[in-house]
Parts: C-alpha cells; sequence; structure tokens
C-alpha cells in the first residue's frame, strides 16, 4: 500500500497521468459548465420574491462553496505535508493558493452585487461576509509567504502551518449565519435537511458547483504541473519525458 502511494506521489508518474487526465476533464468541464448556464439562466423559473435577479446564484453559491472546499483540501495537502514529508504534497498545497483565492474573490464580487438590489448596499461588516474576506486574506496569506521564502521545503513548512492554523475559520463561515444575526440568508441547499429550492433550480446549481470542481481539477493539475518543473527542471524524469516528445 504504502509502496502504491509513494509512486502515486513521484514527481513523473504525477506528470505522465495529469497530462492525460486534463484533455478528458476540459471536455467536462465544458459540457457542466454550457448545461448548468443553459438550465440556470435560460431553464429555470424566475424566483417569486427576486425575480431575474436571483440567477447570479449560479455563479455566486459554487463560487462560495469552492472557496471552502479548496481550503481544506489545503489543510489536508499540508498535513500530509507535515507528517509524512510527501513533496507533492507540497506542490499541490501552494498551486490550490491561486485557484481558491480567484473563487473566494469571485464569490465575495458576486455577493456584493447581489447584495445592492437585496439590501440596498454593496457591502456590510455581516460576520458571513467578513469571515469570507479574512479567508482571501488567508490566500494571500499563503501565496505571500510562500513567494517570500527562498527555500522551497522550508516555505513549504511554513505555508503548510499557517493553512492549518487558518482552517479555524471554514467553520466560522459555515455556520456565521446560524451563530450571529446576519443579513445574509440561511443555507437554501442541505445535506441532511430538504432543500428550499425548487428541483428545476437546484438541478442546475449543483451542475455548476460540479462543473467548478472539475475546473479547480484542471487548474490545480496545470499549475501543480508547472510547479514540478520550475523546482526540478534538471532533473532525470523531466529529461526522459521531454526525450520521449523530441523522438515522438
Amino acid at each position: 500500500m504504502m509502496k502504491w502511494l509513494h509512486t502515486m506521489a513521484s514527481s513523473a508518474w504525477f506528470y505522465r497521468f495529469s497530462g492525460r487526465v486534463i484533455p478528458w476533464l476540459m471536455i467536462l468541464f465544458i459540457a457542466l459548465l454550457l448545461y448548468g448556464l443553459y438550465g440556470g439562466l435560460v431553464l429555470a423559473p424566475a424566483d417569486y420574491q427576486q425575480g431575474d435577479a436571483f440567477r447570479i446564484i449560479y455563479v455566486h453559491v459554487p463560487a462560495a462553496w469552492m472557496s471552502l472546499f479548496i481550503y481544506v483540501v489545503m489543510a489536508v495537502y499540508g498535513f500530509i505535508a507535515l507528517v509524512w514529508r510527501i513533496k507533492l504534497a507540497e506542490v499541490l498545497l501552494i498551486s490550490s493558493a491561486p485557484v481558491g483565492a480567484a473563487f473566494t474573490f469571485l464569490a465575495l464580487v458576486t455577493g456584493s452585487l447581489w447584495g445592492k438590489p437585496m439590501w440596498g448596499t454593496w457591502w456590510s461588516w455581516d460576520a458571513r461576509l467578513t469571515s469570507e474576506l479574512l479567508l482571501l486574506f488567508l490566500y494571500f496569506g499563503v501565496m505571500g509567504l510562500y513567494a517570500a521564502i527562498e527555500d522551497k521545503r522550508t516555505a513549504s513548512k511554513a505555508v503548510s502551518i499557517l493553512t492549518l492554523v487558518g482552517v479555524v475559520n471554514i467553520p466560522i463561515i459555515h455556520y456565521s449565519v446560524t451563530w450571529w444575526n446576519t443579513l445574509h440568508q440561511g443555507s437554501t441547499v442541505s445535506m441532511t435537511d430538504k432543500s428550499s429550492m425548487h428541483i428545476d433550480m437546484l438541478a442546475p446549481l449543483l451542475v455548476m458547483a460540479l462543473a467548478f470542481k472539475v475546473y479547480y481539477g484542471i487548474a490545480l493539475l496545470l499549475r501543480t504541473r508547472t510547479e514540478l518543473i520550475e523546482r526540478e527542471p534538471n532533473s532525470k524524469w523531466l529529461k526522459a519525458i521531454i526525450e520521449e516528445k523530441i523522438n515522438d
């Protein structure tokens, strides 16, 4: 089992495997995105209170979900990197940070656009909004700390610790609408309770959420491949892959 895990964690195996998977993920992402957008923007009925303004939910909510999901995944990579010192986990962690920051920024911007007609203001120091903004700063902190330390193994250890410390913000974001009296509405989609959304509205939302996850997978693989090349420009495995490409 451990031998299989170490094989999968090798740079050479990951680079070859990701190169084969990325094209298929791109096809899946485009198909899911087109279906999700068409279902959300065209097929889904207008909300009885918000009208068509609610349709921003098909970008805002999946982006918000991804902002939390990616940070939790980063924390898992950080734990693996610290305990087992697997280099690929370090690379996956730092490669995830810019993608997570982009989703968090998108969630904040679309939330602001949605908040203006609903709340009458672009921004409020609401518990959910403030904790989500803190999450964006955590992503920036991870990227900044990694860039500030020249030795990348030392930098990876530092950002792993920072990521694990910052993960305490995730349950605060999730439960903020329950713990405090906030402007932000409660969850309309739940894993345990029945959803308050009609299935015609819910289905495109779930498809968009899946599309965003596939996009994260594509971006993560591409960034990780680049990071591996930058870390190991003179490695034997990279030279062998280059020779194979030349011979082909």
